[in-house]
């Protein structure tokens, strides 16, 4: 009799437990996909973030924009499309329209556009741009600190100064050369984009 029993709780005790051991192990599973659904969730939060971005990008701010399709062509043959597109930034880039490049010797925009010259169209470009958000307001504001005048680092480094003329805010750059923004803050993901009505060069190194 004995003997009987302790076999119907050996028998009951190995059932709970291996009752106990599926429930475990269904947990585990449960967890383990629920994590995996959580993870899914995350990953497609954050390529939708990255496509939303990308698209209002300062980059696609300018391929939207006929007037900036030699800016568009430049940037890409500069290597630095990318740079604008995926960047967080935030980047202020001054931009100058298809009648500012115009305004450029033919042959210098030649010479530039060329793909071993592609370092160097890369530093003409990165002259138009600053490693800040800057409005036009705070461009404003800048010249009124400044009484008159203010000036700031490009992205390569180099001096760019800002003041007024008459109602137009205007840029000057190491050569003396000026060029208007005639229209401002075009707002995008990864920063700010000015218009300007030329292109401005950093002074040659003698």
């Amino acid at each position: 009799m004995k003997t009987k029993i302790l076999i119907v709780l050996l028998a009951a005790f190995a059932f709970s437990f291996t009752s106990c051991e599926d429930t475990k192990k269904k947990e585990e599973e449960r967890a383990k996909i629920e994590q995996q659904e959580a993870e899914r969730q995350a990953e497609m939060a954050a390529e939708e973030e990255r496509m939303e971005m990308e698209s209002n990008s300062i980059a696609a701010k300018a391929m939207q924009t006929d007037s900036l399709s030699t800016l568009v062509s430049a940037l890409q043959n500069a290597d630095l499309a990318d740079t604008f597109t995926e960047d967080e930034g935030p980047y202020t880039v001054f931009a100058p329209t298809n009648s500012a490049f115009e305004k450029v010797d033919q042959a210098t925009m030649d010479e530039l556009m060329k793909s071993e010259n592609q370092d160097q169209l890369a530093t003409v470009l990165k002259y138009h741009v600053v490693d800040d958000e800057i409005t036009a307001s705070d461009l404003s504001q800048m010249i009124e600190d400044g009484e008159g005048e203010a000036s700031f680092s490009t992205m390569d480094g180099a001096e760019l100064k800002v003041m007024m003329d008459g109602d137009n805010i205007v840029l000057q750059d190491e050569n003396g050369n000026k060029a208007t923004i005639i229209a401002t803050d075009i707002e995008a993901s990864n920063g700010m984009v000015h218009l300007i009505d030329a292109v401005v060069m950093k002074k040659k190194e003698s």
